[in-house]
């Protein structure tokens, strides 16, 4: 007789959670620069500088802080380091060169990177 496992909750798409988290991530850099930008018109008080086709100032705001919460709250510092330099650098990075960078052997440093993408994950409640 063989035994099934009850399972409570549905497989995560580990493809679509990476997708999601690095877009969002893409997107943080974005909206960071943004409430920056923000910030300085209202204190040159330039508000009109741009025009505005969308106003999602709040919410934007509201997705930078939780990002930057789940950034620094949520990984290690290694975790951390791997997501900055892949995905919040201005210049591209391939994996192979933050490994090396890092000492870590390949199969670690996709240990660690896939970690931190769930760790995001769970963290901005996509997962």
């Amino acid at each position: 007789m063989s035994a099934t496992q009850l399972t409570f909750l549905p497989p995560i798409d580990e493809k679509e959670v990476g997708n999601t988290i690095i877009r969002e991530l893409k997107r943080y850099k974005a909206l960071k620069v943004q409430l920056e930008n923000r910030k300085e018109r209202e204190a040159a008080g330039m508000n009109n500088l741009f025009p505005l086709l969308r106003d999602q100032h709040s919410l934007n705001e509201l997705k930078v802080c939780q990002m930057d919460r789940a950034l620094k709250q949520s990984l290690d510092d290694d975790e951390l380091k791997i997501i900055k330099a892949k995905y919040l650098s201005p210049q591209k990075i391939k994996d192979i060169e933050i490994y090396m960078e890092m000492g870590l052997k390949k199969d670690k440093y996709y240990q660690i990177k896939r970690q931190a993408i769930y760790n995001l994950a769970t963290a901005l409640g996509i997962i």
